[in-house]
């Protein structure tokens, strides 16, 4: 650059402000007067504004939960929390959980004067172990201020195991150390069944590590563990079995450990019996005397009660009663705003809570209906002169297309002051239903199919060939040649060669011994599966008249849910808090249940469940459902299947259909098909969602699991279609029309299912023009040019319903 030119000049900062923030500052209060050498505070920007407000929110939520987390652990855990149940599932079976139990017990009563003299480092022995009694057994563990009841799953009964998992707050599982097969067949078989549940806190135990030699047992440990870990969450820990040192750390990790229960046992309030007594009031009912801890939430007195595998009860009092293991003496607090009465007789001394008559909820389980609802009276003498007026007006006659549908008819638009006297007047009405009620095979009551004669058409039908008629029918006269036997033969030969059950299943063969529409009566046409309406209130069987249904089930729901809230929060009358220790009376149990229960309950946890309003009603229930992997046994609609969901299980026979989200009508199905979720209705008591459901089917072998899911919804009016699929096959194709034969076996069914609207298995549409002969056959006209090989169907639906639960 030569130095006769000017050098380049940029324009210099503006440093008035020494940073972003104080550029504000000139706009603080321009009124006032401004101090010199003082500086008015600062104003925020409204962007900075919203940051703090954001800032301000998130440590709000952060202390909020914060908060609650540590108001659930003072609750879980401590001296006033009801001991946490440690069920033990043995994966082999190998393993000793009766031994491991024993060896539990005696390491929560090794103190810690034992620790401290070594004790830790021994060996665990068989002959150090405390002698425990069968059944649950609660242990006291006062360096770590927990308690736990030991509770033993049998490895035969998967039921049983199933049962215990449900009460269940942490689930060890244990495998044996010095076997190559860590988990067996049956291990299998409980995990899947137990993912399907939904699992709370899990652990491992690695058993029989005193067998390993020294230096092999690392090793051992570690295999052992790798194997267990990968069948459970990532969260879970494996311990050793081997030293008093490692129980302890076991002990502490349970005792410490947050504890994450399943969403759905957390909503009801519930109670593990740990005694049980009966006292007969009759020669067939009783009071069931129930005692143990109130778990999860605040049970009413007025609320009902479900005993798991018997039934739904009232109680008729509750009595609070001392800890009988409490982790340390403390005094007996009666709480605020219970209708408490003292008991001075009782020497050990307890409350009492009475239900109040008024407020206390009634065992409502079937609607009764009223069976001259229906009914109709005699019409009066008015009514019969207006009928008759009626009865004698001639009725409009409209002419249509030939083909055309009662539904494509009521779009067409057609001038008032035009009439077409040229139609016969061969009806009192232009659109007629016929229907007919005769169905042998199934009994739900439908409505049938649109016949021939609801569209009126010309009677001088055109022909499918043209001026080729005649010769169509003289080609047609070989087929009425044949006899019954070589048409039966013919038609397998074209379904065998046509179309396989996995890609066509709702086929079926039209009988020839009766005529297709008796016994088709109660199916009928739809333009459009996804979009034609049905109506959900039409034809309902009697089971329908005896369950409920709500307007809206999710305001239901949510109007339930914050009752039971708002008991939690507030102290009602009647209300007995969380982690107390309460004898439960049921009236009017079953003699014979209670006998059953009074001998198992040592084996099988017994749960008295409180039950939310409505929760006693039958109603409509759909379950998501999906087949195990391991079941290769065919499973129908209408089985009698096991189902446990929630607390309850029951017999029933669902039907499965598909799982359409976005139609107001499903797809019945005949089986429950592998690798894929269906939709399983039942008759069953209302239930709030969410709950899992795991499924058992009764084979001559065993009870054996065949499925999972969970609950779906409780809808009455969800509409389940089965579709039938009949098919013809071509005889004689020109471009777009043809002559289908073995479809209908005589002209009247032809006629009759006339406005039905036909398919390929090519992609093509068409109508039915007219029969043909008289075995059955008929022209057809479709929307393109139509193959030899290709076939002929119609498709056929009904509504079908669960089967009503027998007890």
């Amino acid at each position: 650059m030569g130095g006769n030119q000017k050098s380049q000049k940029n324009k210099a900062h503006k440093t008035r402000f020494a940073s972003k923030s104080s550029r504000n500052v000139h706009k603080l209060a321009g009124d006032a007067p401004k101090s010199r050498g003082k500086v008015a505070a600062r104003v925020p920007s409204h962007g900075q504004r919203a940051k703090d407000l954001r800032h301000q929110r998130t440590k709000n939520i952060r202390d909020q939960k914060r908060a609650s987390l540590l108001a659930e652990k003072r609750a879980n855990s401590g001296a006033l929390a009801s001991p946490r149940i440690l069920a033990i599932v043995a994966l082999s079976p190998k393993v000793d959980v009766q031994l491991l139990k024993k060896w539990i017990a005696s390491t929560a009563s090794t103190d810690e004067k034992d620790l401290a003299n070594g004790v830790s480092d021994d060996v665990m022995e068989t002959e150090q172990v405390v002698t425990v009694e069968s059944g649950p057994v609660t242990v006291v563990v006062p360096r770590y201020k927990s308690r736990f009841t030991v509770i033993e799953a049998p490895r035969d009964d998967l039921q049983a195991c199933l049962e215990v998992s449900k009460v269940a707050d942490i689930v060890a599982f244990a495998v044996p150390a010095e076997d190559a097969e860590y988990i067996d067949k049956v291990g299998k078989s409980l995990l899947s069944m137990l993912r399907g549940a939904g699992l709370p806190n899990c652990t491992g135990f690695v058993t029989g590590l005193a067998g390993v030699p020294d230096k092999k047992r690392p090793d051992a440990k570690r295999a052992a563990s790798a194997a267990l870990m990968t069948e459970l969450p990532e969260d879970s820990k494996c311990f050793g079995t081997e030293t008093v040192d490692d129980f302890q750390q076991m002990m502490r990790h349970l005792a410490e450990q947050r504890l994450s229960e399943p969403k759905w046992r957390s909503e009801r309030p519930y109670i593990v019996a740990q005694e049980l007594t009966f006292s007969p009031t009759s020669s067939m009912s009783g009071t069931l005397v129930l005692s143990g801890y109130i778990r999860a939430r605040t049970l009413s007195v007025n609320q009902l009660v479900h005993v798991a595998g018997v039934g739904d009860f009232q109680l008729s009092q509750v009595d609070v009663v001392e800890d009988p293991s409490p982790l340390r003496p403390r005094r007996k607090q009666a709480g605020e705003g219970q209708m408490v009465v003292e008991n001075s007789e009782d020497p050990t001394g307890f409350t009492s809570v009475q239900p109040d008559p008024e407020s206390q909820e009634s065992v409502v389980v079937e609607n009764i209906p009223d069976t001259l609802a229906g009914e109709q009276t005699w019409p009066t003498e008015e009514e019969l002169a207006q009928a008759g007026e009626e009865n004698n007006k001639k009725s409009k006659k409209r002419l249509l297309p030939k083909g055309t549908s009662e539904y494509q008819a009521s779009w067409i638009v057609e001038d008032s002051d035009e009439e077409h006297d040229e139609v016969e007047d061969d009806g009192e009405d232009g659109v007629m239903k016929a229907a007919s009620d005769d169905d042998d095979e199934d009994k739900d009551e439908e409505g049938s199919v649109i016949s021939e004669d609801d569209v009126h058409v010309d009677l001088k039908p055109e022909s499918v060939w043209g001026d080729d008629e005649d010769d169509t029918q003289s080609e047609m006269m070989d087929d009425d040649d044949l006899t019954p036997a070589q048409r039966a033969a013919e038609i397998q030969r074209l379904r065998a060669s046509h179309a396989t059950d996995e890609e066509f299943p709702d086929e079926i063969d039209t009988p020839m011994d009766r005529p297709a529409r008796e016994r088709f009566a109660r199916y009928r046409g739809l333009k459009s599966f996804r979009t034609s309406p049905w109506d959900p209130k039409e034809s309902l069987p009697l089971e329908y008249s005896k369950i409920f249904a709500f307007d809206n089930f999710a305001r239901t729901q949510k109007h339930v849910f914050s009752k039971a809230a708002e008991r939690d929060r507030k102290h009602v009358p009647g209300c007995i808090g969380v982690h107390t220790y309460v004898r439960l009376h049921i009236k009017d149990v079953p003699s014979g249940a209670a006998e059953r229960l009074l001998t198992s309950f040592r084996q099988v946890p017994l749960v008295a469940c409180g039950l939310f309003q409505h929760e006693t009603k039958m109603s409509v229930l759909h379950f998501s459902i999906k087949k195990s992997e391991g079941c290769t046994e065919a499973i129908k609609s209408k089985d009698t299947l096991i189902f446990h969901t929630g607390f309850r299980h029951y017999t029933t026979r669902p039907i499965f259909s598909t799982d359409d989200m976005n139609m107001d009508k499903h797809k019945y199905e005949r089986h429950l098909r592998q690798g894929q979720f269906s939709i399983a209705t039942v008759f069953a008591p209302v239930t709030f969602p969410p709950h899992p459901l795991v499924v058992f089917k009764e084979f001559p072998d065993g009870i054996k699991l065949v499925a999972s899911g969970s609950l779906r919804s409780v809808d009455p009016n969800q509409i389940i279609l089965k579709r039938i699929v009949l098919s013809g096959y071509p005889h004689r194709v020109s471009k777009r029309k043809a002559v289908v034969r073995f479809m209908f076996h005589n002209p009247e069914d032809v006629r009759w299912f006339k406005p039905l609207e036909l398919w390929t298995k090519y992609g093509r549409r068409g109508r039915i023009k007219e029969p043909v002969g008289t075995h059955g056959s008929m022209k057809c006209v479709f929307d393109g040019v139509t193959q030899q090989r290709d076939a002929v169907c119609v498709s056929l639906y009904k509504r079908v319903y669960p089967k009503w639960p027998s007890s």
